[in-house]
C-alpha cells in the first residue's frame, strides 16, 4: 500500500473544544490518522485538561516524519497535563478533633453540641433547640469547602452554614429561646411562639439562619429542603445516590456572590442570590431574604433535633481551582 507523507505540527492540530460538554471525548482526524482524547470525569475535553490521548490509523504504513510528529505531540500533551495537575490547589483540612475533644478552633452557639466518636464529630442534639458549631479562626470566601459526612437515617437533619456575617461569635453568650416539650417530645404552644419571636430577633443560631446560607443535610426532604439544597433558596436537582450510613462528599464552591454544590461528584445546586429565581420566604424557620450576606464569612456545622444524628469526618478548604474544575 501507498504510505502517507503528510507532515503534522502541534499548531496544526489545536482543537476547538470549548463548546463540548463534560465527560465526552474529542477526536482530531488527519486523513488516515485519528487522535482521540478521553477527558477525566467531570471535565471538558481539552488539551490542558487531564485525560488520555490515543492514536488510531487506517491500515497503512506511516512515514517516519508522521511518526516522529505524533510522538512529539503526545509527549507535549503529557507535559501539559502534568503542569495542570501541579497547579491544582491542594486541600487544607480544618482541625476537627484534638486530644479526643472538639478542636478549640470551633465555637458552639445555641443548644446541644458535638461529641467525638469513631474519629469524627457527631451531633449531640438538645430538646431545647438547634445549635451551630462555628469555625472561629477565619472568614472564608472564594474557596471550595469539602465536607465528608454520613447520617444515621434519611430523616437525620443537619447542615453546613457558609457566609455567616460578623456577629455570630457574640451569639455564643445568648442561645436564644428554648422549647418546652412534654414526655412525648411535643413542643408547647407557648414555647413555640417564644422560639418564633427569638428567631425573628436573630438570636443564637438563628443569627446564622438569617445572616448566612445553609447547605442542607436531610435526605428525606423535598428538593428545596433536602441534602445539597441551599435551604429554601435553591433546590437540589437530584437526591443523594448514597444510602444513609455511607460516607458522602459534598463540595461547596463560593465564587463571588454565587454558591455551587456538588454531591459525590455531581453538580446538583447553584444559587445566585441576586437572580430572579429566589422564591419568597414561606415559613418562619426559613431564612430572611433581605440581609445581604458577606462574600467572605464564617462557616458552621448545625445540630438540629433529638434523634438527628450526623457525623462529620472532614472539613477542608482550598482556593478556587482552574475554571475547568469549578
Amino acid at each position: 500500500m501507498k504510505s502517507s507523507s503528510s507532515q503534522l505540527s502541534y499548531s496544526d492540530v489545536t482543537p476547538n473544544v470549548a463548546a463540548l460538554p463534560v465527560n465526552r471525548s474529542a477526536e482530531l482526524r488527519f486523513g488516515a490518522m485519528t487522535l482521540r482524547h478521553r477527558s477525566a470525569p467531570g471535565r471538558r475535553p481539552a488539551l490542558r485538561t487531564p485525560g488520555s490521548w490515543s492514536v488510531r490509523t487506517a491500515w497503512r504504513p506511516w512515514s517516519l516524519s508522521m511518526l516522529v510528529t505524533v510522538v512529539a505531540f503526545t509527549g507535549r500533551l503529557a507535559v501539559l497535563d502534568a503542569a495542570d495537575a501541579k497547579t491544582e490547589p491542594a486541600w487544607r483540612p480544618l482541625p476537627l478533633i484534638t486530644d479526643g475533644k472538639v478542636d478549640p478552633s470551633w465555637t458552639h452557639v445555641g443548644w446541644g453540641g458535638f461529641a467525638v466518636g469513631d474519629g469524627a464529630l457527631r451531633t449531640e442534639c438538645d430538646p431545647k433547640g438547634l445549635g451551630l458549631l462555628v469555625y472561629s479562626k477565619e472568614r472564608i470566601g472564594n474557596n471550595q469547602i469539602r465536607v465528608v459526612f454520613k447520617t444515621k437515617d434519611a430523616k437525620s437533619n443537619a447542615g453546613v452554614y457558609v457566609r455567616i456575617a460578623d456577629g455570630i461569635l457574640e451569639q455564643a453568650r445568648q442561645p436564644g429561646a428554648a422549647f418546652d416539650r412534654d414526655a412525648a417530645g411535643k413542643i408547647s404552644k407557648e414555647s413555640m411562639q417564644r422560639m418564633m419571636d427569638s428567631a425573628e430577633r436573630e438570636e443564637g443560631p438563628w443569627f446564622a439562619v438569617h445572616r448566612g446560607y445553609e447547605v442542607q443535610i436531610a435526605d428525606a426532604g423535598d428538593a428545596w429542603h433536602r441534602t445539597g439544597s441551599i435551604y429554601s433558596l435553591a433546590p437540589s436537582s437530584a437526591a443523594s445516590r448514597m444510602p444513609p450510613g455511607e460516607w458522602k462528599t459534598m463540595i461547596i464552591t463560593l465564587a463571588g456572590n454565587r454558591i455551587f454544590v456538588d454531591l459525590d461528584g455531581q453538580r446538583i445546586t447553584s444559587l445566585d442570590p441576586s437572580g430572579p429565581d429566589v422564591p419568597a420566604r414561606k415559613a418562619w424557620h426559613e431564612p430572611k431574604r433581605e440581609p445581604k450576606r458577606p462574600e467572605a464569612g464564617y462557616i458552621g456545622l448545625q445540630n438540629h433535633d433529638p434523634g438527628d444524628v450526623v457525623w462529620f469526618k472532614e472539613v477542608s478548604l482550598r482556593p478556587l481551582p482552574t475554571a475547568n474544575a469549578r
